[in-house]
């Protein structure tokens, strides 16, 4: 038997690293000596995107001190690749550069998971750190940039990361959404050359309105429902600043996609001129993922939640999309599975499983704490029912 573990992290509980060996653990229980195994640890651009990109491409990683999102100083990662010997299939995601690429972790400078739950609210958080590594990069001589946007704690507009850049706003020394109301001007220019910067997301999203910004993913971060039509009223002047600033045209606002990570890859197109490319279907290249699912017998895969947001092509859904289409059984597991996604799953992929790993009436807290040996439990109770030894 020869089973593929590539799960995606499980928020608050599980990195994706330590999802697959927990998978995988249960799976040597289950088969023993006839096993052959991989893993892969799959990002969607958040949390451990730097460190699962740069080490399957046999890169290393430097830390920095920079600002974190409430103005703390922090040590993130700053990965670097060599682009010549990643696959020929990751090239044009990346303007076929060659040379030394960075690889940047929003979450690791702007992350939500980096404040406290108490303190969330996206009026008090900068991008100002991704901002810095953005410059350390271009410093350090990369001819390219990559971008990772989820898991991030700010809805700035990415204007924190154009301060660390060079960027000026007047009345204040530290742009947050907090000080927006005393922005009347933009100043300056960026201040250093930058290298091409390409943007890993997979979110749709316009910067403002109802499918916008803060309305979809301000809640998560701790913006009250009564505080979005004024915070989205003040991000709307402040693009609309930026965008006359860099002598840009405002329609950019729409732009899918602009409105991932709080706004952030709206600045740095309208100010840097960087490009988004599909996150999932770069990192299905970079992991070499086809490959690995082709010399699988089984497939395991998941995430902390599957529900209909999962269901857009990305992470573990995309992964049994893969399996399916190679007519190789799929067994996606998760702390939580909804009723209409596991019934999507079970039309779209007649091979693919879907299963809480979650015993009913857990609370959430407990459910988080023990991620882990649920996670465990689970794998080995369904991978015995594929055990071809077992009675």
């Amino acid at each position: 038997m020869n089973i593929l573990a590539a799960f995606d992290k499980f928020k608050d509980s599980m990195t994706a690293a330590t999802a697959c060996a927990v998978a995988a653990e249960a799976a040597r229980d289950v088969f023993g000596a006839d096993l052959q195994l991989d893993t892969a640890p799959l990002t969607d651009g958040g949390e451990g995107f730097c460190a699962i990109l740069t080490k399957a491409a046999g890169g290393r990683i430097d830390r920095h001190s920079v600002c974190g999102p409430l103005g703390e100083d922090l040590q993130a990662p700053l990965g670097w690749v060599d682009s010549d010997a990643l696959p020929v299939s990751v090239r044009p995601y990346l303007g076929n550069a060659g040379g030394p690429l960075a690889v940047i972790e929003m979450a690791a400078a702007a992350g939500l998971e980096q404040v406290p739950r108490t303190q969330r609210h996206p009026k008090h958080c900068t991008t100002h750190g991704v901002g810095q590594l953005i410059r350390i990069a271009a410093e350090s001589g990369a001819n390219a940039i990559l971008l990772g946007i989820g898991g991030s704690a700010t809805s700035d507009l990415g204007l924190g990361a154009l301060e660390a850049l060079g960027l000026q706003f007047s009345e204040t020394t530290r742009i947050t959404p907090q000080q927006w109301r005393t922005v009347a001007a933009i100043h300056g220019s960026i201040a250093v050359p930058l290298p091409p910067i390409y943007i890993a997301c997979d979110v749709d999203n316009p910067l403002l309105g109802p499918c916008g910004a803060a309305a979809v993913y301000g809640p998560q971060k701790g913006l009250l429902a009564e505080e979005l039509p004024a915070f989205d009223r003040e991000a709307e002047r402040l693009a609309d600043l930026l965008c006359d600033h860099f002598k840009q045209d405002r329609a950019l606002q729409n732009v899918p996609g602009s409105g991932a990570a709080g706004g952030i890859g709206f600045a740095l197109q309208v100010a840097l001129g960087a490009q988004y490319v599909a996150g999932f279907d770069l990192v299905r290249a970079w992991l070499d993922l086809d490959g690995k699912v082709a010399a699988a017998d089984l497939i395991l895969s998941g995430e902390g939640k599957i529900d209909r947001s999962s269901l857009s092509g990305k992470g573990p859904y995309a992964l049994a999309m893969a399996a399916h289409q190679a007519g190789k059984p799929c067994i996606l597991m998760a702390g939580k599975v909804e009723a209409d996604a596991a019934e999507a799953i079970r039309k779209n992929f007649p091979n693919c499983e879907a299963h809480s790993i979650t015993p009913d009436g857990c609370p959430l807290p407990e459910a988080l704490a023990n991620g882990a040996s649920n996670l465990r439990t689970t794998a080995a109770t369904v991978l015995r029912k594929h055990c071809p030894n077992d009675s």
